[in-house]
């Protein structure tokens, strides 16, 4: 059977951190026929050359080429282009994995699409990677319709013949910014580029040891230098205008503006501060018109005015008044309806600690002339910000903690300016709700709940929370289809989170009183804490001191949202004469489920059931106290027994 995709893996000295590359590609869901890993092992010196040759012993699917150091990815990437034979290849780095079902659904959303680029969802764990991208599918994507320009990492799914066809290789040697080359020409020359959003496959890793060979120090001189390669591909491949300035301001934003901004410019020593805000300058008055500039967010658009102006202290100034800058997020009502969980809750930015406030009759007004000092830029900053509170948004992520992939949740916000101090200034409160779909996220896990803020010149994320512990709302566990799901506070921090396939203790069920418990012409029913959309069945469980029984059951709405009605028949007869402890599965159906112990026990004789509370876990101890007493005595009766036949 012809071979789909072609996975090629530049490899150099990655040590253990090679495993989770190789375990993910074993896993995959694509056949074994269709798909194949070609390693090139760029001159490593550490285990790996061995590591791989023992792989490819035992698995016909992947390949090892072993060739001298080249210096950078780029060569590798180039010799396994040259040896794949897959319709498509797939570029992956050593130290990162895919998701497991990564090759065969971005192999069917690209052939379902005609697509030569076929760019999968990111998740980083302890790194970048892009957000608004992966907001939705797009099948028909490109750098004018889509935020394409913002993923320029090699970590594509490219169609080999279109890579013959028009002859794009990687650059070579020891460089860096070869995949911005490689990639920005495969998206303005392609005849059409497909991002897939609603699967993570691509797992993008920032090693325990920090040696990730992007996260290097590097040289200003040469790293700019590069980077002006990717610029001619824009300008050999677009007219002047709004698409190249669009395009240009991709790297103005992040390989500048970001680099000289708050503590990531603040956490450089002096002497690189000034080496590297060197180079930016003279890229910036080099290659950039005003119309690059002047789409930028207003506090990016002031580090330029700085930059092409040549104003190093200024620049750093900016980057200390706005370290002081950032968001929070304060929990309002949680609570579900109808198998959801509604999350409200109100996000504004912060100075210093405290709320920041902004002109109260501020109009938009462009940045005309460069400011002519700090004080003055944080005085435009905050009037754009204000003017274009219209633009504002919030949005509510959940990331999942183990695998950092993370998923929108749709929100309905308002703008609200609240008054501050003499009216003069005011605060910019974005208010909104998430309607959070406990199905609609793909796994089982730990959830945590981030707020991300765009206002003004910021986009910045930060957990939901804190909130103090008097008013934070608690909803219940909820069962929704086969998955238990508990919001809790995080201890200490007391942010949000959300455990899916939650067992167990965990529910919460310890909380049951006596009166939320009846027995009626043999019909229990039992109020629980849990939340369901509707009647879905259950599973109860009796223990007595010497049998155990298992019943079907079911859980109903209460009316209440944060309640249930747990009933069942019961089996009288079976019951009779003993007292038994109960326990409730209220998701039979999850793999894995189990059963949590309610706090009663139910006392069958005599025609009746009666409900008392559960033996204490006092009663408990002393039993087991009494049984390890007993065992003891009979060890040491059987020792001494021993001992006296030896004699």
């Amino acid at each position: 059977m012809p071979v789909k995709v072609s996975v090629i893996v530049p490899v150099y000295n990655p040590g253990i951190y090679i495993e989770d590359c190789i375990s993910s590609l074993q896993r995959q869901s694509l056949p074994p026929d269709e798909f194949e890993v070609i390693f090139v092992d760029d001159g490593s010196t550490d285990e790996t050359p061995a590591r791989l040759d023992a792989l490819a012993a035992e698995d016909p699917r992947m390949k090892v080429i072993h060739q001298e150091n080249s210096g950078w990815s780029g060569k590798p990437r180039n010799v396994g282009i040259e040896a794949s034979r897959g319709e498509f290849v797939m570029f992956v780095d050593n130290d990162d994995y895919l998701g497991d079902e990564a090759l065969e659904r971005m192999y069917d959303y690209g052939t379902a699409h005609g697509a030569d680029v076929v760019v999968g969802k990111m998740a980083g764990k302890n790194r970048g990677v892009p957000v608004e991208l992966f907001r939705r599918n797009r099948p028909r994507a490109t750098v004018e319709n889509a935020p394409l320009i913002d993923s320029l990492t090699p970590h594509k799914m490219v169609r080999r013949a279109f890579l013959d066809r028009i002859g794009l290789r990687f650059p070579e040697g020891r460089r860096r910014l070869e995949d911005h080359v490689f990639v920005t020409e495969a998206y303005l020359r392609a005849e059409n580029v497909s991002v897939l959003s609603d699967y993570v496959c691509y797992y993008h890793i920032r090693r325990d040891d920090g040696s990730n060979a992007g996260f290097e120090r590097f040289d200003p001189v040469g790293y700019f230098a590069n980077l002006r390669e990717a610029l001619d591909v824009v300008e050999q491949y677009t007219e002047p205008g709004p698409v190249r300035d669009r395009l240009f301001r991709r790297w103005l934003r992040v390989e500048m503006v970001e680099r000289l901004r708050s503590r990531r410019l603040l956490s450089l020593p002096d002497d690189y501060r000034r080496e590297l805000f060197g180079e930016i300058h003279e890229v910036v008055v080099e290659r950039f018109g005003p119309g690059v500039a002047a789409g930028l967010q207003p506090t990016q658009q002031v580090i330029a005015a700085l930059t092409a102006a040549d104003r190093y202290d200024d620049v750093v100034a900016f980057a200390e008044w706005e370290a002081g800058v950032a968001p929070t997020a304060a929990p309002g009502d949680i609570e579900w309806r109808d198998g959801a969980l509604r999350i409200a809750f109100t996000a504004e930015y912060l100075s210093g600690g405290e709320p920041m406030l902004f002109p109260a009759d501020a109009e938009a007004a462009p940045l005309t002339d460069v400011p002519k000092d700090v004080t003055e830029a944080v005085r435009w900053v905050a009037s754009e910000t204000a003017a274009r509170f219209g633009q504002a948004t919030a949005d509510l992520l959940l990331r999942e903690r183990t695998s950092a992939a993370q998923y929108f949740q749709p929100v309905e916000f308002t703008r609200e300016t609240v008054p501050a101090g003499d009216g003069e200034e005011v605060r910019l409160v974005l208010r909104a709700t998430a309607t959070v779909d406990p199905a609609d996220l793909p796994r089982d896990g730990v959830w945590d709940a981030l707020v991300r803020v765009k206002s003004g010149g910021w986009t910045k994320e930060c957990r939901l929370g804190p909130a103090p512990r008097e008013e934070r709302p608690t909803p219940p566990a909820g069962v929704v289809g086969d998955r238990a799901v508990l919001p809790y506070w995080t201890a200490p921090h007391g942010n949000l989170s959300l455990e899916l396939g939650v067992r167990g203790k965990r529910l919460g069920l310890g909380r049951v009183q006596l009166g939320d418990v009846t027995v009626s012409d043999g019909r229990l029913r039992v109020l629980l804490p849990v939340h369901v959309p509707g009647e879905t069945r259950a599973r109860l469980r009796f223990v007595s001191s010497s049998r155990i029984l298992e019943i079907s059951g079911t859980l109903s709405p209460d009316g209440d949202r944060a309640s249930s009605v747990l009933a069942a028949d019961l089996p009288a007869e079976d019951l009779s004469g003993d007292v038994w402890r109960v326990a409730v599965c209220p998701n039979p159906g999850a793999e894995g489920a189990r059963f949590a112990g309610l706090p009663f026990a139910l006392r069958a004789g005599g025609g009746s059931v009666l409900v008392t509370p559960a033996p204490g876990p006092g009663a408990a101890l002393r039993l087991a106290r009494r049984a390890r007493r007993v065992l003891g005595a009979a060890r040491r009766k059987v020792n001494s027994r021993i001992k006296a036949g030896g004699r």
